[in-house]
């Protein structure tokens, strides 16, 4: 159930199951959530600016954008270096005039360029908008487990993202002139969690332990204490979110309900992926409703996910369902 796969494959919508899809400004109680990948801007030339000429971004209360990779120090940070980071497209590449979302070319003075700056933009173009970095993803969420091990990791961890995404301390890499102090400030408007998976297996080389499901638990509080310090320095909320496992054994593996969602404003539950190319049987990969006559030994569904959540005392407000906007074959 790799999200690395889904994004790979296009841009996934997570949704609250609605008739339809109104315009961010209406007063609704429902977050609307898309993912924006980062690598997206190559092969696929799938920019932030088309977010806002597609007419999503009038219809989005918030961006996801993936991913922030963690050290193996359990720490937040931006690196060139192909499977680590990519800096260059997060705040290094200049976008030109009729890439940009304003309309107007970056220049090389200017302290933030690339997808950052875009986004930036387009917040300022949709102010009901909001950005989250989500971090880790299939691919980055090797070392979750050593930044949530300790009090001392969990509060160097939450200071590093904070200080990097919120307070946009962003180094300055290599030639490029981009970055520096306060450069970032204002792109992100919280930060997700994408661990895949507390407590169980993930991606190949993940580093899993025992104890993950009590300290993912403990790293949000630490996350949601420490934003919120901050947000009374500078009078705002920050948002903290999670994407979180539909397999009701991976939940039970590592996910404290309803612990892990008193430090969220919101979860998005995982709503596809529940079979694919690495089953041996084809079968659904998004479906409503289970299948009663599904051989599967698991009989996935966002029925089945959801119902999971609330049976073990999740609060039905605080669930966004994940859609996906993709197939597979």
């Amino acid at each position: 159930m790799s999200l690395f796969r889904r994004l790979a494959t296009a841009c996934v919508v997570a949704a609250s199951l609605l008739p339809s899809i109104a315009p961010a400004s209406a007063a609704v109680a429902y977050e609307r959530v898309a993912y924006f990948a980062q690598w997206g801007i190559y092969q696929r030339n799938f920019l932030v600016k088309n977010v806002d000429t597609s007419g999503a971004a009038s219809k989005l209360t918030t961006i996801n954008y993936a991913f922030g990779n963690v050290s193996e120090q359990g720490l937040c940070f931006e690196a060139n270096e192909a499977g680590v980071g990519d800096a260059w497209a997060d705040y290094q590449k200049r976008f030109k005039a009729g890439e940009s979302v304003d309309g107007v070319g970056d220049v090389v003075t200017q302290p933030l360029a690339g997808n950052f700056n875009q986004l930036r933009k387009l917040k300022a173009k949709h102010p009901g908008l909001k950005a989250l970095i989500s971090l880790g993803g299939w691919t980055w969420s090797k070392y979750f487990s050593n930044a949530a091990l300790t009090p001392a990791s969990r509060q160097a961890f939450a200071a590093s993202c904070i200080d990097l995404y919120l307070k946009g301390n962003l180094p300055k890499i290599g030639t490029s002139p981009h970055g520096g102090p306060g450069s970032g400030a204002g792109v992100f408007d919280g930060i997700d969690i994408d661990w895949e998976w507390p407590g169980s297996e993930g991606n190949v080389g993940n580093v899993v332990r025992p104890e993950d499901k009590q300290n993912f638990t403990l790293l949000l509080a630490e996350l949601r204490r420490q934003l919120d310090e901050y947000g009374a320095q500078t009078g705002r909320h920050y948002y903290l979110t999670a994407f979180l496992p539909a397999d009701p054994a991976k939940i039970d593996a590592g996910v404290g309900v309803p612990g892990v969602f008193s430090s969220l404003d919101f979860a998005t539950v995982q709503g596809y992926d529940f079979n694919g190319p690495w089953n041996s049987r084809t079968g659904h990969q998004s479906n409503l409703y289970s299948n009663p006559n599904d051989p599967s030994a698991e009989k996935f569904s966002v029925d089945a996910a959801v119902g999971a959540y609330l049976s073990r005392g999740a609060p039905a407000g605080k669930i966004v369902v994940g859609v996906p906007a993709y197939g597979k074959g």
